[in-house]
């Protein structure tokens, strides 16, 4: 009887123009563009040319050192470059623009409602502004959790996401302050030390350049928890960013309002407030980046048993200096291009050990054998240029052995047992006699020969 072959699977339905992938980043290229151009005419219509010329020198400077904090922070499992980017363009251009016209209209709103222009300065700064800009900046964070769900897996990827959008927003606001002070100093003639340019430099450059990145870590925090959470309760994706937003609204909102505090009120909110915030963020996020590390180390070692990896890569995996050594030994022997095969090896792993720790809690959805199965093809793919360089590496980092010591007397002394890259120790002077192999007899039973292993 002859069997009918199986019948293909169905084809998956057509897809509308709109929801194809170049449309969807066309359009978002193109709000991003226009939201940049915007931005850039209304802030040079508020500090003039040379004033917005000045202000963009010295709004640059802080903006470099920042975005390194946040990229070294990850380092261990480090996301797309393009999630980066876009969250910097976003805070630049699109939150900055949403709030200024925002800010703006509810000031002004309340301004007539209350016929109380200083009173609504006040309101304005310690109630709308937080809550504009905080949602502003919070929905670029929240567009990358929804459309790039596998970037996230962590507390620091929130805050690597949140801490890029809030040096563009600030970026883009101290360029209006700063341009703005500029303008001041023009009509007053004000200059050196004392003019309002350097005021305003000294206050957001110099003592707080973290203050926006600050605020909004926290909202990349709830986002950061939701995804540790994993997809079995649908509730926390939703009420722990809320929570990390509302702390970012409130946190801004008081250091808004502590000019209102009296002569020495900001002062007293930097000293009392933002810098013990700040310190205890910055441990959060060192920790959590040495937690990350030891997940590395601690979820490997089953895939090196399956053969998926060598033994000794978990241990190079899951030490920064070890991952440096085996790139920069890739680039000095094979080239640019063996490096990043070797940092995208690293990346993969990161990930593949991420993975495992969230399955083994239970906090995976359904495609996790899928996400599995294309991570081991990536690293099966780039094993002939990463296992050299990872051993090499390896070798380099393992800390020296010692060896105790023989229980009987002899003539010299031991060192430590002779490692990549320290000598060997030195013989010792006793020499074994050679070795004699054994007369085998003509009815001499012979020796076991051991069947061959299958796997």
């Amino acid at each position: 009887m002859a069997t009918s072959s199986p019948s293909p699977p169905p084809a998956p339905p057509p897809r509308h123009w709109w929801q194809r992938r170049w449309v969807r980043y066309g359009a978002l290229t193109t709000l991003l563009a226009l939201s940049g151009l915007v931005i850039l005419a209304l802030v040079r219509e508020q500090t003039g040319t040379e004033g917005f010329l000045v202000g963009l020198g010295l709004a640059v400077l802080p903006v470099p050192l920042l975005l390194a904090a946040f990229r070294w922070l990850d380092r261990v499992a480090p996301g797309p470059w393009r999630n980066l980017v876009f969250c910097f363009a976003w805070g630049a251009c699109a939150a900055a623009l949403t709030a200024i016209v925002a800010n703006s209209f509810a000031t002004r709103w309340i301004a007539t409602a209350t016929a109380d222009p200083a009173g609504a300065d006040t309101w304005g700064a310690t109630v709308i502004a937080p809550v504009v800009e905080e949602s502003a900046k919070a929905a670029a964070v929240l567009l990358v959790f929804l459309f790039r769900r596998h970037d996230v897996t962590g507390l620091l990827d929130g805050v690597v996401l949140a801490g890029f959008t809030a040096t563009g927003f600030a970026f883009t606001e101290n360029i209006l302050y700063l341009g703005n002070a500029f303008g001041t100093d023009q009509l007053t003639g004000g200059s050196g030390i004392a003019s309002v340019t350097a005021a305003t430099f000294f206050v957001r450059v110099v003592m707080s350049p973290f203050a926006h990145p600050l605020f909004t870590v926290l909202t990349g925090l709830g986002f950061g928890l939701a995804a540790l959470r994993g997809d079995r309760r649908r509730a926390r994706h939703v009420l722990l960013p809320l929570a990390g937003l509302l702390l970012a609204m409130g946190m801004h909102a008081l250091w808004n309002g502590s000019s209102a505090l009296g002569e020495y009120g900001f002062f007293i909110v930097y000293a009392t407030f933002m810098v013990p915030v700040f310190g205890l963020l910055t441990w959060l996020a060192v920790w959590s980046r040495q937690r990350e590390l030891v997940t590395v180390r601690a979820e490997l070692p089953a895939y090196a048993a399956a053969g998926w990896l060598t033994p000794a890569e978990p241990y190079a995996l899951g030490s920064m200096r070890a991952r440096r050594l085996a790139r920069a030994h890739a680039r000095r022997h094979a080239g640019k291009e063996a490096a990043r095969a070797v940092a995208e090896y690293e990346a993969y792993a990161t990930e593949l050990a991420f993975l495992r720790h969230r399955g083994r809690r239970g906090r995976t959805g359904a495609d996790f054998v899928v996400r599995e199965r294309e991570l081991l093809h990536e690293l099966w793919r780039r094993r002939e240029t990463a296992r050299p360089a990872l051993a090499h590496a390896a070798r380099a980092t393992a800390p020296p052995v010692p060896v105790a010591a023989a229980p009987w007397p002899v003539s010299g002394t031991y060192g430590t047992y002779g490692t990549y890259g320290h000598p060997a120790p030195a013989p010792h002077p006793y020499q074994p006699p050679p070795y004699q192999p054994y007369a085998r007899q003509p009815h001499a039973p012979q020796p076991y020969a051991p069947h061959p292993y299958r796997p």
